[in-house]
């Protein structure tokens, strides 16, 4: 384990914030883990990638990043291979690789940032796919007894953005590896509106996983900034569920208003609620909201996490004052 006093965390969160760690430990494998909580670390932070999380301040406590790195097939059936890999991995890079071996389910989910032990905890999704489809199971460290345990797809309660990991699992387990289900005779997933009306523009008649890839990465790259560039932890907020009801009745007031169906009732857009309450491309100092996408808060520079979150507390406020709707943060406030 590499281990760090008064660490910062600047090139280690895509926001880009100013912030230092009091102690700062890569583990890079099982083992060191276990050896770690067994000394009881005390307050302390699992960092991945660093692209869901925005730090209020400096953190007085130990961030433990996640340097394990590996993939491995360890099994097959009809139609069907299961991969594992290590929580380490880059996501986007995942994608990739499985693309270029034609192994298909996650190139919808392309250009995500992020590292694969982070992706069952939000369920991370795009284009019509989400993770839970072609999840089979994650080991996970368990904080409190000291011991390894395996998830199945029901015992991860998957929901919209939304697991196990984030509510009754929250801070009690850390995530050492996942194993995906990927398809060998993919069928490309295309029924998406954006995507299948990009695609269409192709002029490919059918499709492979390698064209969605391509198209996936084209839209995301021309809708959201690229933190290299400019500090954003992708979308900030969930686009936020209300009822039926709740949805005619604004629909009477709003004919316009962006919908989707959803099990729980109707899902609304929240990028679409933000800029018509007027915050797309707004900028006060170095906190500002993407000017091709509301739905991004963006870190012009020099940005602290208070400004930030302030912003987006206005953001919340504006919308509940014009719709009466709630949203909820998708990004991680330490």
């Amino acid at each position: 384990m590499l281990k760090h006093t008064n660490y910062p965390l600047k090139g280690l969160n895509t926001f880009g914030i100013e912030a230092y760690a009091r102690e700062y430990i890569e583990v890079h494998g099982n083992e060191a883990l276990l050896s770690l909580f067994s000394k009881n670390p005390g307050k302390h932070l699992i960092l991945g990638g660093g692209s869901n999380v925005l730090f209020r301040s400096d953190f007085d406590g130990v961030v433990i990043r996640i340097a394990m790195h590996g993939k491995k097939i360890i099994g097959t059936m009809p139609g069907k291979l299961l991969l594992e890999v290590s929580a380490g991995e880059d996501w986007d890079d995942l994608v990739a690789y499985c693309v270029d071996r034609n192994w298909g389910g996650l190139e919808n989910l392309s250009l995500i940032p992020g590292q694969v032990g982070s992706s069952p905890i939000q369920n991370i999704g795009a284009y019509g796919v989400e993770l839970k489809d072609h999840f089979y199971s994650l080991t996970a460290f368990d904080k409190e007894k000291k011991e390894f345990s395996v998830f199945d797809k029901k015992a991860c309660r998957f929901g919209y953005r939304n697991s196990f990991f984030k509510q009754n699992g929250k801070n009690r387990f850390v995530i050492t590896s996942v194993i995906f289900a990927l398809d060998t005779r993919p069928i490309p997933q295309t029924a998406y509106g954006s995507l299948r009306s990009e695609l269409d523009k192709t002029g490919i008649d059918r499709p492979k996983i390698k064209d969605v890839r391509q198209v996936v990465c084209s839209i995301r790259r021309s809708k959201l900034p690229d933190p290299d560039e400019l500090g954003n932890a992708g979308s900030f907020f969930k686009n936020p569920v209300i009822s039926g009801q709740t949805y005619l009745q604004l629909r009477e007031r709003f004919p316009d208003m962006v919908v989707f169906d959803d099990p729980k009732g109707k899902k609304l857009a929240a990028a679409w609620l933000i800029d018509q309450a007027g915050w797309k491309g707004y900028r006060r100092g170095d906190a500002g909201v993407h000017e091709k996408q509301a739905l991004v808060i963006v870190n012009h520079g020099k940005a602290t996490g208070n400004e930030i979150i302030q912003l987006a507390d206005e953001i919340q406020r504006s919308v509940i004052e014009k719709y009466g709707v709630r949203l909820e943060p998708e990004v991680n406030i330490i």
